[in-house]
């Protein structure tokens, strides 16, 4: 069994002075919501053991505040060819995890096609999920051995939350 926890980015600052798209940083609303994701995950025991995610600052920020609040240090790997991504890039990279909880961060609309496309239920509140707003998060299961036997399709639904749907939190509980 494998589980999938996909999220997008928290909210980031437009109004930063960051030299280009990719350096935009998270406001202070993307920063309380990674904190929000983090205590979320850990209060439902969905602990990932690997980290893939895009290597824009904002979905690192995304994972330092998510991190603060797991009590874990899963290995983390920032890749290039995630920052963007559609799905079939990020299929490709997740058939070369090893974790069997892993975390993906990415950039909308790629992260929301791809948690849309892995499925093969739909979940509860589908305005929502096909929005995918920042901060979303959608956990899925696999009956697969390593994750080269997941396919389009195939994932069990679990659960997806918004950090709007989610207490404040200022500090990590």
């Amino acid at each position: 069994m494998k589980r999938l926890i996909l999220i997008r980015h928290a909210k980031s600052s437009w109004s930063s002075d960051a030299a280009d798209d990719k350096t935009r940083p998270l406001n202070a609303r993307g920063c309380d919501a990674a904190l929000k994701i983090g205590n979320w995950l850990k209060g439902e025991g969905f602990i990932p053991d690997q980290v893939l995610s895009s290597n824009a600052s904002r979905c690192a920020q995304t994972w330092e505040g998510i991190a603060q609040t797991l009590g874990a240090a899963p290995e983390v790997k920032f890749q290039d060819a995630l920052y963007l991504a559609g799905p079939a890039t990020m299929l490709a990279s997740l058939h070369a995890a090893s974790g069997d909880t892993v975390l993906m961060l990415g950039h909308m609309p790629g992260i929301g096609e791809f948690a849309r496309d892995l499925r093969r239920d739909p979940p509860p509140d589908h305005e929502a999920f096909r929005k995918y707003p920042t901060g979303a998060v959608t956990v899925l299961d696999f009956k697969a051995d390593n994750w080269n036997g997941v396919q389009m399709g195939t994932g069990k639904f679990i659960a997806y939350i918004a950090p709007r749907n989610l207490p404040r939190s200022d500090l990590p509980q």
